[in-house]
């Protein structure tokens, strides 16, 4: 016989699908079997027609088409003998879905099964109806899988029961007409029939708001009664799982009971007593018992208030944290994250071990746990909370750290009780992870520190401790900087000194060295190094018996291949060599920042730097009018808009420190009335571009840190 022939049995073919030793082999095969099935159809022979399909069911299994064999499953369906209906029903839930054309010609066959003699054709009938119903097919159909909702066998029940929710689900205009018939179901003893009953009345009540009421109202104190019974239920080996009777039934039961309970307290009531039996009596060292007791959990807070009740699911899920499973310790953090709602103050008991979660070995148990912890923080609880995060932060994984970092940042500036825990908190966090921190959050950080004037001096003098030891965190090194030109007299001079310091000696050149460092390291990129250029050139101010040495090593810069830095270094240098007269006034401090324009920005809530209100322009010297922007650049990074000087004395500075002969042509208010050769000169010299692109510049946004953008000369402070 040719092993490929029609009459090849099913066990061959696989045997020499299994014997091939490539892939191409394989194809092969399954061609040379698909050419023998494929002629078989055309000779249209009874004989071995379950065969071929069968054996088209295991080939459409290893991924190759099958299409050509989908009427000969309608063909033995046709068939009036148990074991071709068999083969077919199962070639038909296989090989087609609910979407093929051809699925309309076995409607009449399904109906005429339905209402077949023999019970296990009806079977057939209502499993293939059930995984490939259409919507057609369920408003023709209903009615015969509605009559075998109370047929005698148990099996077909059950089965017409999950058919039932199929059909539900695809029609649900049809749902009414299941309701009385499922709720019959709830009556049932045999368990296989309950369990689907269950299901059915519980898909019923999420798709009609009528079958809901009904079964609220109806079926609430029996469901009550049977879960009762099921968890007071002695031995039965049948449905005994880990010493669990029937687990499966306890969670459909619990599931229906939530729905049943949410939005109503008597039908809540109701419940209390048998959710607080099953919750204090089922064993949780079983996955069983561990199951039905997170989902009691789930319905416990589903249902309408009980306070006691929420207590005992939270502590349920305080156990939980404590599993050695890692599936029942997360599905228990996914629950409190829900729970913190209700009851805050009874997740606010397991705070310990939810701290501990974040500790945990499993990436997707510390994130959820740092999550969970995220939520409980609140003003009474944030010092601890923080102290324990920032402690964690110092070993914990680098992957890790950066959600680590963010949450810890949001806490300490969302619930910080006073400028000096918040400035501690995050020179921790800066010196541990500093590479970490977003810049909006070290925008933040500058901004608090310029308006507490009070603590600059010992803000600068802990920056300066803690760049000694973490000079390899980016972020801590830029506010450093920042601190050290603005404050630097200060750390010197020990302004400010707190009963809470101790005692330190800094020299002017020892602060000078911080920025030294700071500009000369390899890994510093060139914001830090912008930052560092303008500290050391107001440091040469404040520090004038380190102006010669600040000098040198801006010198050094008036050679680098980056412009910007190599601009800065010449300008900076003219200032220090030639313009001694007016360095003190373009180097004075940073004016203070309002911190609640400045929050109000970061959250989104005011307009962008581009739609800031109308203020008042001056005219510069170059026929530009521009806005005198009442928040300046605090980074000196990116600004153009100069401080405001007198209107005497303006014009005088510019042309000394530019070295200019400015001809009254120039200065006059009307771009269109200044010379061009004196407007060519100016602009080359500040390297602004066109007075147009000029004029229509916006107010410079707080805190930017672009240091791409060109800072004139005259800017510096």
């Amino acid at each position: 016989m040719n092993p490929f022939s029609s009459g090849t049995r099913l066990r061959d073919m696989i045997r020499a699908i299994r014997a091939c030793k490539t892939a191409a082999e394989e194809r092969a095969v399954v061609r040379k079997e698909c050419a023998a099935i494929r002629a078989a159809i055309n000779e249209n022979d009874p004989d071995y027609r379950h065969r071929n399909l069968a054996k088209l069911m295991f080939i459409h299994m290893l991924g190759y088409p099958t299409h050509f064999g989908q009427m000969e499953c309608l063909k033995l369906i046709a068939s009036p003998g148990f074991p071709e209906k068999r083969i077919g029903y199962l070639g038909l839930m296989l090989l087609l879905d609910e979407r093929q054309e051809v699925l309309m010609l076995v409607t009449n066959s399904l109906k005429q099964d339905l209402n077949h003699t023999n019970q296990y054709i009806v079977g057939l009938a209502l499993c293939a109806l059930g995984n490939i119903c259409s919507a057609e097919m369920a408003r023709d159909l209903a009615p015969e899988v509605e009559r075998l909702l109370q047929f005698r066998d148990p099996n077909i029940r059950k089965k017409a029961a999950l058919c039932s929710i199929r059909i539900i689900k695809k029609v649900p205009d049809l749902a009414e007409n299941f309701i009385n018939p499922a709720t019959s179901l709830l009556r049932e003893k045999h368990h296989g029939v309950l369990i689907t009953g269950v299901q059915l009345c519980t898909d019923l009540c999420k798709i009609s708001t009528e079958a809901l009421e009904h079964i609220r109202k109806k079926c609430t104190d029996g469901l009550v009664r049977t879960l009762k019974d099921l968890a007071n239920s002695p031995y039965s080996p049948e449905y005994d799982i880990a010493g669990i009777t029937d687990p499966f039934l306890h969670i459909r039961l619990l599931k229906l009971l939530r729905v049943l309970g949410e939005g109503d307290a008597d039908a809540s009531d109701t419940m209390n007593d048998i959710l607080a039996q099953v919750a204090t009596k089922t064993e949780s060292n079983k996955v069983a018992g561990n199951a039905i007791l997170y989902e009691c959990v789930q319905t416990i807070m589903s249902i309408e208030d009980n306070g006691g009740l929420r207590v005992l699911a939270i502590n349920i899920l305080g156990r939980f944290l404590s599993n050695r499973d890692n599936n029942i310790r997360y599905v228990a953090l996914n629950m409190l994250m829900k729970a913190v709602t209700a009851d805050a103050q009874a997740v606010q008991r397991h705070r310990a071990t939810i701290l501990e979660c974040v500790k945990d070995s499993d990436a997707s148990i510390r994130k959820r746990a740092l999550e969970l912890v995220y939520v409980l923080v609140n003003e009474t609880n944030v010092k601890p909370l923080a102290k324990e995060l920032i402690d964690y932060l110092e070993v914990s994984d680098h992957d890790f750290r950066g959600d680590l970092t963010a949450k810890i940042c949001s806490i300490v500036a969302k619930f910080s009780p006073e400028k000096i825990w918040y400035i501690d908190q995050m020179l921790k966090v800066l010196a541990e992870a500093g590479n970490y921190v977003k810049d909006e959050v070290w925008y933040a950080l500058i901004v608090v520190i310029s308006n507490a004037s009070e603590l600059h001096g010992y803000t600068v003098r802990a920056l300066y401790r803690a760049f000694q030891t973490s000079a390899e965190q980016e972020t801590l090194v830029r506010v450093t900087v920042w601190c050290i030109g603005e404050y630097g007299d200060m750390l010197v001079n020990n302004v400010g000194m707190l009963d809470i310091e101790d005692p330190i000696t800094v020299t002017e050149s020892d602060a000078v060295d911080v920025v030294e460092i700071a500009i000369k390291r390899h890994a510093s990129d060139l914001t830090t190094k912008v930052m560092a250029l303008v500290a050391l050139l107001k440091l040469s101010s404040r520090f004038p018996s380190c102006s010669e040495r600040i000098r040198e090593i801006i010198v050094q810069f008036k050679g680098s291949f980056v412009l910007e830095l190599q601009q800065r270094a010449i300008e900076f240098n003219s200032i220090i060599a030639k313009h001694q007269n007016i360095r003190s006034t373009l180097v004075e401090r940073m004016p203070v920042l309002d911190e609640a324009t400045f929050i109000g920005r970061r959250a989104g809530s005011l307009p962008g730097a581009a739609s800031t209100p109308t203020v008042p322009s001056v005219s510069l010297p170059n026929g530009v009018a521009k806005p005198v922007a009442p928040l300046v650049d605090l980074l000196d990074l990116s600004s153009d808009d100069a401080p405001a000087a007198s209107s005497s004395g303006g014009g005088d500075l510019l042309q000394d420190l530019l070295g200019v002969d400015l001809s009254p042509a120039s200065q006059q208010s009307g771009a269109g009335q200044a010379s061009k050769s004196g407007n060519d000169v100016l602009l080359d010299l500040l390297s602004i571009g066109s007075p147009s692109v000029q004029s229509s510049s916006s107010t410079v946004d707080i805190l930017s840190s672009n240091s791409t953008n060109k800072a004139p000369v005259f800017i510096v402070g």
